[in-house]
C-alpha cells in the first residue's frame, strides 16, 4: 500500500502532468521487466536477474509502497547472493504486491 503522505511529499513540487508521465512510464515498463525476471528465475540466471530486478526495484521504490519496496530489495539481495531457496515464492509475492501497487497507481492517476 502506497504511503500517500510520503508520495505526496515526494511529488509535491512536480506538476500533475509530470506525475502522470512517471506513472505511465512505469505502466509501460513493468510487465516487460517482470517477463525478463521470470525468464531469469526460470533459467537461474542470477547475473541477469540481479540487473533486471535492480531496475525494477528502482522503479518500485519511487512510488512509496513500503511493502513492495522491501520485497524488491530482498529480491535483489537474493539475486546478488544467488539464493535459490524461496526465489520462486519471492517472485510470486513481488508480482502480487506489484499488481496491487499498479491498482493504487491507477486510482492516483485518475485523481490527478
Amino acid at each position: 500500500m502506497i504511503d500517500r503522505q510520503m508520495f505526496n511529499d515526494l511529488f509535491n513540487n512536480l506538476d500533475k502532468e509530470n506525475v502522470v508521465e512517471l506513472i505511465d512510464i512505469f505502466f509501460s515498463q513493468y510487465e516487460e521487466r517482470f517477463e525478463a525476471i521470470r525468464k531469469n528465475v526460470n533459467d537461474r540466471d542470477f547475473d541477469h536477474l540481479r540487473e533486471t530486478s535492480h531496475k525494477l526495484k528502482g522503479a518500485l521504490v519511487l512510488f512509496m509502497d513500503p511493502v513492495t519496496s522491501q520485497l524488491s530489495k530482498r529480491f535483489v539481495e537474493m539475486a546478488r547472493s544467488k539464493t535459490e531457496a524461496g526465489l520462486d515464492q519471492m517472485l510470486a509475492d513481488l508480482e502480487k504486491n506489484t499488481r496491487l501497487l499498479v491498482e493504487e497507481l491507477r486510482v492516483i492517476r485518475n485523481e490527478l
